[in-house]
């Protein structure tokens, strides 16, 4: 019998309704529900199309003219099944709870300290692990969503809607309103333009992240935190450390310019500023609302003396001292509240004479005096449902709502140093990656004295690139240094790339107090992408680690070396069963080379959402990362339709939060006794023979005479960069290989045209090849190997997925796009040959009759 690794909620659970077309009372199920409510919408807007919904009718029995139309109904529900599935999810999640109890839910903090309990993990083991407990999910606006945030706005009136249906009692009359009201949102959603008519702005991408944090990060975080407290409570009742939050925040938006020229220092200040913005506006309007609610008198409830003195002060700082006293005597409480929002509101540029806050430290300092003075009044119960949440959200979020991570590609970065020598120096030019180059840039790290660049004498690109870091140095001495995030260098090959970062930060400043033998301040993160990159991790952190510099630097931030590793460019570049080797590899064989160095590793994750760009269900994918790499510390990417997916409502919001951050801490707690995480070398030694043996034959077929040109021609991947989804180009530097185009169009591209080679290609003759040599023994292996080994069994259901989606009949449609009719043929039958093969060797291994039979939910939402 095989383990079970994930929750399927069902799709059929029930809210109350009113029937238009029959007054009796009744029961209709979310999706039922919501597909009666479009076929009313197409009838009446475009009744030719319904057709395809009523009947069931093929796309092609539409009227030509017409199927723009069909086009778009067919978004639209999918759209609303998603939505459905959604609801319907937090419904079972809510049943479950209620039913069974927190304890039985999988992916909340309950089970996976009820697991922990199980594990005899005492009080002062959980203490250790919370201490240093840090989740970071980050904003990235790929290009892989399309939908404007006026459509998002529509679907969580929907979603809003559903959740009123079910919460109350409605009478007949008031339940027929809500229906009617939620057909509105989908007739305004049948008549609002999905699609962006042009190219989205990089401002218009920062104030999409943002739209998620104000309608409902925001609001979700406390609870996350109160869900973690409560479960401690219950299951370590000695534990008795105040909570810390744990949940930061991170973006790319308007900091990634690897490839995107669009992305100027101007761009990285808008990002700064709107960031800012959305913190403080968010805090302000927190404030007043508590001040409506507050009002205390001190008739009744006079307030400890220790409040009244701080009050004197924090009255003194809004500069308003005589009109706040005035406006509430006697509630101190308010008065207090309103000093508070004054000040802040003087950050925000408000002329009124206030003191603005130096640092989100000096607010959660006021907030807690307010929360200890309630609980001196013995009103315990406001100060944790109204002033706690406030405080962990300062926090969390600061005067800063993310922390911008800044992304550049280390070609550039080297062009700059190569410019800023060749300027500054004796003419003499030097290349990287040679002996000359890497003794140069040690002894300028070393160096007391240089010359400060004259940015006035450098291209463009360089004195952008100066210019940036002089950004970052001032956005440093802000007050909120947590503003900057990590600096990424992704395309890392070389310690010398890293250390090129590092002379760029040293040659802007980037020092306290000028101290140039002292440490960056600025976090430095490499980026490992390709298989062969991933492979050299180790010995290039070695390298770095070894340079005084960087070491000063990383016990600055207590020794934790943030490293990130690529899933989409790894695939890219080697097909996905060695991508996903390769980066399990790496991470083991990373943390084996800097623990003895005295340093800690803390992985951030460049998933996306896709399965060739590492996409799989969060619980089972952290759950598959290998013992002893994760200990309570995960930074992962949330790119495009997954932030969408993820962030689009509130309690989806809560339970992925909540989900995200019990994986990371049941990794922790479990992942160094779990025997299928042992480290099994014969285990180990059959991945990695499948792992070479896909990879070569994926090689050899991407590799295949005219494969370029097949995938141009049989593939939309040449309109999927004209559509407006993204403001960054699909490709890094402009050149027309596969290595220069970025992932996110390839999956798309293969997506697209039900090919799908990134997600299974080369798997089924690796499993062929490995039973033929190894007979009856190794299929045993195998078995045992589904049965036992996470990361094994991962890979295999994700491949059968995406096995399911692929569709070698359309994959035959598409390549009769492409003229050359011998290659057509080539490359098609290469394809279809392997995707029989594959499809095979799965079921053989997995033990199914018919694909994705395991995973009922998908099967449904792919049979749609």
């Amino acid at each position: 019998m095989t383990p079970s690794y994930a929750f399927e909620p069902s799709l059929t659970l029930i809210v109350g309704r009113h029937d238009e077309a029959d007054t009796a009372a009744g029961w209709e199920d979310t999706e039922s529900l919501l597909f009666r409510l479009l076929d009313q919408v197409i009838s009446k807007r475009e009744p030719r199309v319904r057709a395809i919904f009523a009947d069931r009718r093929g796309f092609p029995s539409v009227p030509p003219d017409s199927r723009l139309a069909a086009l778009r109904a067919i978004s639209i529900w999918f759209q609303l099944s998603n939505i459905s599935s959604e609801y319907a999810a937090m419904h079972a999640r809510g049943r479950i709870e209620s039913d069974v109890g927190p304890d039985e839910l999988i992916g909340s903090f309950s089970h996976a300290l009820a697991d922990s309990v199980d594990m005899n993990t005492t009080a002062a083991e959980l203490g250790e692990i919370l201490e240093r407990f840090d989740v970071c999910p980050t904003i990235t606006a790929h290009p892989t969503d399309a939908k404007r945030v006026t459509v998002l706005e529509i679907h969580q009136r929907i979603y809003r809607k559903l959740v009123e249906l079910d919460m109350a009692h409605w009478s007949e009359r008031a339940r027929g309103q809500l229906v009617c009201a939620l057909k509105n949102d989908i007739d305004l959603l049948w008549m609002t333009g999905e699609l962006r008519l042009e190219r989205p702005s990089v401002e218009q991408e920062i104030a999409w992240g943002l739209h998620f944090f104000r309608e409902n990060i925001f609001d979700s975080v406390a609870h996350v935190n109160t869900r973690l407290s409560e479960a401690v409570a219950r299951h370590f009742p000695n534990y008795e450390k105040p909570a810390v939050p744990f949940l930061r925040f991170s973006s790319w938006i308007g900091g990634d310019r690897d490839g995107h020229s669009k992305v100027t220092n101007e761009i990285t200040r808008t990002a700064f500023a709107a960031n800012r913005h959305a913190a403080l506006d968010r805090l302000r309007r927190r404030i007043v609302s508590l001040t409506k609610v507050v009002c205390i008198s001190a008739s009744v409830m006079p307030p400890p003396a220790s409040f009244l003195g701080r009050l004197a002060g924090a009255l003194k700082a809004s500069g308003q001292e005589a009109e706040i006293a005035q406006r509430n005597p006697g509630e101190y409480f308010r008065q207090y509240l309103v000093a508070i929002e004054r000040r802040l509101a003087a950050m925000s540029g408000v002329g009124n004479g206030a003191k603005p806050y130096f640092n989100p430290r000096d607010l959660i300092e006021d907030i807690l005096v307010l929360e200890e003075a309630l609980l001196a009044i013995g009103a315990p119960s406001i100060a944790i449902e109204l002033i706690q949440p406030l405080r962990m959200e300062v926090e969390t979020f600061g005067f800063r709502t993310v922390s911008l991570d800044i992304r550049q590609n280390s070609t550039v970065i080297n062009q700059v140093i190569a410019e800023l020598w060749s300027n500054g120096g004796d003419g003499t030019v030097l290349e990287p990656e040679t002996p000359a180059w890497s003794k140069k840039l040690r002894a300028e790290l070393r160096a007391e004295n240089y010359r400060t660049p004259n940015i006035a004498d450098l291209s463009d690109l360089a004195r952008e690139t100066v210019g940036l870091f002089r950004l970052i140095g001032h956005t440093l001495n802000g007050d909120d240094p947590q503003a900057v995030g990590s600096f990424i260098l992704s395309m890392t090959t070389s310690t010398d790339d890293l250390l090129g970062v590092y002379l760029l930060a040293k040659y802007a400043g980037l020092f306290p107090g000028g101290d140039h033998s002292a440490a960056v301040m600025l976090p430095i993160v490499p980026l490992f992408e390709t298989v062969r990159d991933l492979e050299n991790a180790p010995s290039i952190l070695k390298g770095l680690l070894a340079v005084p510099i960087v070491s000063r630097s990383l016990r600055s931030q207590d020794n934790v070396l943030e490293v990130m590793i690529g899933y989409s460019d790894s695939n890219k570049d080697g097909g996905f069963l060695s991508s996903i080797w390769e980066l399990t590899k790496a991470q083991k064989r990373i943390v084996k080379t800097v623990e003895p160095m005295g340093v800690e590793i803390r992985f951030f994750h460049g998933r996306g959402g896709s399965v060739s760009r590492g996409g799989a269900p969060t619980g089972r994918a952290i759950a598959a990362q290998p013992a002893n790499t994760v200990l309570g510390r995960m930074r992962i990417t949330e790119q495009g339709e997954v932030v969408s997916s993820k962030y689009v409502d509130r309690s989806t919001t809560l339970y992925q939060l909540e989900l995200l951050a019990s994986s990371v801490l049941t990794h922790t707690l479990k992942s160094p006794y779990e025997k299928e995480l042992k480290e099994n070398p014969e285990h180990e030694e059959v991945i990695d023979a499948l792992s070479g043996m896909s990879h070569a034959v994926y090689n050899r077929f991407i590799e295949t005479p005219g494969f370029i040109e097949y995938f141009r021609h049989a593939s939309p991947v040449d309109e999927l960069t004209l559509l407006n989804i993204g403001s960054r180009p699909a490709r890094r530097f402009g050149a027309s290989g596969i290595k220069d185009l970025r992932a996110i169009p390839w999956v798309f591209a293969w997506s697209q045209n039900r090919h799908l080679i990134s997600g299974w290609y080369g798997i089924g003759s690796a499993l062929e090849s490995f039973i033929k040599v190894r007979g009856g023994h190794g299929k045993r292996l195998l078995d045992e190997m589904f049965r036992t080994s996470r990361v094994f069994r991962l890979a295999m259901d994700e491949v059968e997925k995406a096995l399911y989606q692929a569709d070698m009949e359309v994959a035959a449609g598409y390549a009769e796009l492409m003229p050359d009719a011998d290659c057509r043929k080539t490359i098609l039958s290469q394809v279809q040959l392997e995707y029989s093969r594959t499809r095979e060797q799965v079921a053989r291994v997995t033990g199914g009759r018919h694909l994705a039979t395991r995973f009922p939910v998908f099967k449904h939402r792919m049979d749609q």
